[in-house]
């Protein structure tokens, strides 16, 4: 079962890192190339914006899943650093759960806005894509995140070092 795991875990984070890669490459181009065009040839590209932003919604929402899966999310630590490794495996492991909780909610509500948007038929003004298909990824990227607190809080609760993610612990 470990090794089942293991090999979803590196799949997923290969594909974290191709989605959060492939979107900041575009998003560069997207942007060098509207410059370019725009002081060049007097032509922005029309769809520039509206593209930008699709891809800093992707790199948000899958970022934070890649962030909190390698441990690098933000945490406030100055009072946490204060406590024993008792306290601060018990506080650890609660946070987990409860941002585990928390972010699970939060892409359930998610998937009512895009449910939404996709009843209402939005069209993005620019590229005339379903705004649905974009937004799509917000309750993903919520989801893997609350999945990847959720794992941190189940390899607390099973082992004694304190986990931060599946691979990252709390040195």
């Amino acid at each position: 079962m470990k090794y089942l795991f293991e090999k979803i875990n590196k799949l997923t984070e290969t594909l974290e890192k191709l989605v959060v890669f492939s979107a900041i490459l575009l998003m560069m181009i997207n942007s060098t190339a509207n410059a370019i065009g725009r002081y060049a040839f007097d032509k922005s590209l029309y769809f520039s914006e509206e593209l930008n932003q699709f891809l800093i919604v992707t790199i948000t929402f899958i970022g934070f899943a890649y962030a909190v899966r390698m441990g690098r999310n933000i945490r406030m630590t100055a009072l946490y650093d204060t406590f024993g490794p008792v306290a601060k495996k018990v506080v650890s492991t609660l946070i987990s759960l409860t941002t585990a909780m928390l972010m699970f909610y939060l892409a359930y509500k998610a998937v009512f806005y895009v449910v939404e948007l996709h009843e209402i038929n939005r069209l993005s003004p620019a590229l005339q894509l379903p705004v649905y298909t974009v937004y799509a990824i917000i309750p993903l990227g919520l989801g893997v995140a609350g999945l990847q607190y959720l794992i941190a809080f189940l390899m607390n609760v099973t082992h004694k070092e304190i986990y931060l993610s599946y691979d990252v612990t709390d040195s």
